[in-house]
């Protein structure tokens, strides 16, 4: 039985380039103009789902848990909007780099080295975020499950990543990649894509419901990322435990 959901070789990979993560014009350029996108989805579904009045900290008194959190490019924000936000990531590397720019910045981020599986806390949270993550797992099963404990009942929890088309191998892999050099190459591995019909049927059975399900589309023109019905390469989605 499958006990653990790290990929060493994910982790390692993105170890090597965790000094890049605040860098807006490095390896993880192509997320710092992904990013904005992604947080006002995130916030007008909050803001909807619990219908908090604060216009200035919208998410106040809001528990998030932000897993696989990276260097902290979504924790930083949420909590500057008012979410109280603990964040966790495998990597030692990642979680050293949050700390040290929340630190900077004053910013008080709960920050844990720890996956899903392993981390040993009580509380249950409003929102759960597992963004541009389950790509990167071993066993996307597993670790829904163990996500899905954290989440307070009728709360939410949101999933990006890419879906498995010919269309998302040939943009995000062959594209931005190897033609476009967004990515450092290696970084995505497309059979780690996974279908929006799966990935709702895998949090179905963990006691979420799905709410809603977007595309996000990339415009050349304006370089800049765009919600859309178009989920043919990256999709959002948001679950309601039930």
């Amino acid at each position: 039985m499958k006990t653990s959901t790290i990929n060493k070789q994910e982790i390692e990979k993105f170890s090597k380039i965790a000094d890049e993560w605040w860098n807006p014009e490095g390896k993880y350029r192509p997320l710092h103009k992904f990013n904005p996108t992604r947080i006002q989805y995130i916030r007008d579904n909050i803001v909807e789902h619990f219908k908090t009045k604060d216009k200035k900290y919208p998410l106040r008194n809001l528990d998030i848990l932000d897993i696989g959190c990276g260097g902290g490019l979504l924790s930083e924000p949420l909590y500057k909007i008012g979410a109280n936000v603990t964040a966790i990531d495998a990597s030692q590397k990642n979680i050293n780099v949050a700390k040290l720019h929340a630190k900077k910045n004053n910013l008080k981020i709960n920050y844990i080295c720890s996956s899903p599986e392993k981390l040993n806390i009580k509380k249950k949270f409003h929102i759960i975020l597992n963004l541009e993550i389950v790509e990167h797992v071993d066993n996307v099963d597993f670790f829904i499950k163990k996500s899905s404990k954290f989440l307070k009942k009728d709360g939410l929890m949101f999933i990006s990543t890419l879906n498995k088309t010919l269309k998302s191998y040939i943009f995000a892999i062959i594209g931005a990649e190897y033609v476009l050099g967004w990515l450092p190459i290696g970084t995505h591995n497309w059979e780690k894509f996974i279908k929006p019909s799966k990935l709702i049927k895998i949090v179905e059975n963990n006691s979420l419901k799905i709410n809603k399900i977007k595309g996000i589309k990339f415009n050349p023109i304006f370089d800049e990322w765009k919600i859309s019905e178009d989920k043919s390469v990256n999709y959002i989605a948001s679950f309601i435990k039930v």
